[in-house]
């Protein structure tokens, strides 16, 4: 094979791999569905979400959007606000890659989304349930493998691994625009029956502010 021709195969395998990784690594457009932290509320449509109320005040409903400002403020002026995906377009209920999730909003005084807080769902069924640590893998893998920046704790007095596994695990990583937070406990706290133990993962994407 003349010489030319191998360093023509080799420049387009070449190529490939670097556009693949490249892929790869790319940052979603979305955070979640068509929310992007960052983005101004008002570009957020109604369509697609349903029973948005206050995480500050859950009994105060808010029928659109718009509302958010009927929320309690922080001490930042920022306005949390719950909501869940209307089940008529979404068949499987408020889930995040298959696990049943709670989901707040963060609206800053600016009105945009300064967050986004995943949670997986502490009253899903046991058998779905004891899965929730694994949700942490997959936002992990959504915005690339590499970059994490991870901590694992040790266990406190009395605490105990779940089928012999022990996690309390905190991991961070900026993307453009935003930081990331994915927290992970899989644990037996001292009080806790065979049945009972500590499994869930929480998300956290938040608007970088320097």
């Amino acid at each position: 094979m003349k010489r030319s021709t191998c360093t023509a195969i080799f420049a387009t395998l070449l190529l490939t791999f670097v556009m693949h990784s490249a892929s790869a690594q790319a940052v979603p457009s979305y955070d979640l569905r068509d929310i992007t932290v960052g983005m101004p509320i008002a570009d957020l449509p109604n369509e697609g979400y349903v029973n948005l109320s206050c995480a500050g005040a859950p009994d105060r409903k808010l029928d659109a959007w718009s509302r958010w400002r009927d929320c309690p403020a922080d001490e930042q002026g920022r306005r949390a606000v719950r909501f869940e995906f209307d089940p008529e377009t979404s068949q499987d209920g408020t889930k995040v890659a298959g696990h049943p999730v709670l989901l707040t909003a963060v609206i800053d005084d600016k009105a945009t989304v300064f967050g986004l807080n995943i949670e997986t769902d502490p009253k899903a069924r046991l058998y779905i349930r004891k899965k929730a640590f694994l949700l942490g893998n997959q936002v992990k893998s959504r915005y690339g493998a590499e970059g994490w920046d991870c901590k694992e704790l040790q266990p406190t007095a009395g605490e105990q691994p779940v089928g012999g596994v022990f996690l309390r695990e905190i991991c961070k990583k900026t993307v453009p625009g935003r930081l990331l937070t994915v927290e992970r406990e899989l644990f037996r706290k001292p009080d806790q029956d065979i049945k009972s133990f500590v499994d869930q993962t929480l998300v956290r994407i938040t608007k970088q502010t320097n």
